[in-house]
């Protein structure tokens, strides 16, 4: 028999894996957010975690492009290279992928939703409000609060144009974070900015690399905004008239410059309806532009106000997505909650209730095995009776299983012998505190656990 290789147990870069008290832990912010969706009415779906590559590319712009994870295709992935070339090395990567690879894992929920939603739309009242709770995968450099493969938390409306429906999903924010109790600064921006900001400076055509400039200042800082802005063969003009725009503190300081300017006054028109009927926790920042090309409308991104992290939650309006999928032209917009950083910044907070990572009530522990048969009895009614209860099996000394109870944060233990199997009445003994209630019931035990 030949010998079995050892492999060191390792995790792909910007992967983790969760502890059964960091999946309660997780499972409280998905309960928490999921609660508050529900309460305004949007409905939970669900997409694969692949899609077909088509599907992903073009819609992220350039750059979120390159962070797509392709999947090779089954078998021999090379075959269709061979017959399209005779050499592999005359091909640069954007011709070989396409030829090698036909799907893709999900960078996030809102291009599959787009599609999702062209697929079934006879089958879909709208407007359709929708939640989805996911993995999503991003070939990034991994970092403090930035992983490969991280959860994202959605909610979306497709099929209205309502700008209610921006101040529904800004108030979804401010009470989620509220009940998580987080302490946050929501900024809002509009697309429609940014493009007349472009516009102002005579340099439409260079929208999309000027946005994916502004979308860098918390990374290169205003000075390197400058030295990317000269980068794109602007004259000094037009670098002096966007750095001046992005000065401005107030919607209403934009309103000179966008005087000739349609799009512009539309953008703050449509922000200030927002900010209008927006808690006190949400601003206007004209920095912010969210580097997804499909936005048209409002972006959102949401930071905390105790812990550096980055944003940790974001959003827009995108008003053609569906269309792109040969679909009916359906506006839509949506929010995303960032559960990594959520959870990273919750915890370092000390904001998760202890309770929560308790997920058994009682441990049951036989004195001999004699009495297992019995105390297994005993713990079967109390999970009948809706309490969460185990059986701890095999003669051991109390201390390991006072280091059992304690490592799964159980609340309490019940020694059984055969004094308790003849008049079954028990010790109800605290776990931590170690203090014992004696001569109890089974029945008083339910009372007190329930």
């Amino acid at each position: 028999m030949s010998e079995v290789k050892k492999i060191k147990p390792s995790l792909s870069k910007g992967t983790r894996d969760f502890l059964p008290s960091e999946v309660a832990k997780r499972n409280y912010i998905f309960d928490t957010i999921k609660t508050v969706f529900r309460k305004y009415g949007f409905e939970e779906i669900e997409t694969p975690a692949i899609e077909r590559l088509e599907t992903l590319t073009g819609k992220y712009g350039e750059e979120g492009d390159k962070l797509l994870f392709k999947i090779l295709n089954s078998g021999d992935y090379l075959s269709e290279v061979r017959n399209q070339k005779s050499e592999i090395r005359e091909l640069d990567p954007k011709e070989i992928t396409p030829l090698i690879a036909e799907k893709g894992l999900r960078y996030d929920l809102t291009v599959p939703l787009a599609r999702y939603v062209v697929q079934h739309q006879e089958n879909l009242a709208f407007p359709f409000k929708r939640f989805h709770i996911g993995p999503v995968w991003r070939a990034d450099r991994p970092q403090k609060g930035r992983y490969q493969e991280f959860y994202q938390c959605d909610a979306d409306i497709i099929g209205s144009i309502s700008l209610f429906n921006e101040v529904e999903l800004t108030k979804i924010y401010t009470e989620a974070f509220s009940k998580l109790g987080l302490k946050t600064t929501i900024r809002v921006n509009n697309r429609k900015i940014l493009e007349a900001i472009a516009e102002y400076a005579n340099c439409k055509e260079l929208l999309t690399q000027i946005t994916v400039v502004i979308d860098k200042l918390d990374k290169i800082g205003m000075d390197g905004v400058k030295n990317e802005l000269g980068k794109l063969n602007l004259s000094g003009e037009q670098q002096e008239k966007i750095y001046s725009l992005l000065q401005v503190k107030t919607a209403g300081e934009l309103k000179p410059a966008f005087s000739a300017i349609e799009i512009g006054r539309k953008g703050i028109d449509e922000l200030s309806f927002v900010l209008a009927h927006a808690e006190a926790n949400v601003v206007f920042d004209v920095t912010l532009a969210r580097g997804l090309n499909y936005y048209t409308g409002i972006i959102w991104e949401a930071e905390c106000n105790d812990v550096k992290i980055g944003s940790i939650a974001s959003g827009g309006r995108y008003d053609n997505l569906t269309e792109m999928f040969g679909g009916q032209n359906m506006s839509g917009v949506g929010i995303s909650f960032g559960i990594e950083r959520i959870y990273d910044v919750m915890e370092e907070l000390n904001l998760f209730p202890e309770a929560i990572s308790q997920g058994v009530q009682v441990l049951f522990v036989p004195r001999d095995i004699s009495v297992e048969e019995f105390a297994f009895q005993q713990v079967q009614k109390l999970r009948d009776a809706g309490i969460s209860a185990e059986i701890f099996l095999g003669n051991v000394k109390k201390q390991k299983q006072f280091t059992y109870a304690e490592q799964k944060n159980i609340a309490y233990l019940v020694e059984v012998g055969d004094n308790e199997k003849n008049t079954e009445v028990f010790r109800l003994r605290n776990a931590k505190t170690r203090d014992t209630q004696n001569d109890i019931s089974l029945e008083e035990i339910i009372r007190q656990l329930s």
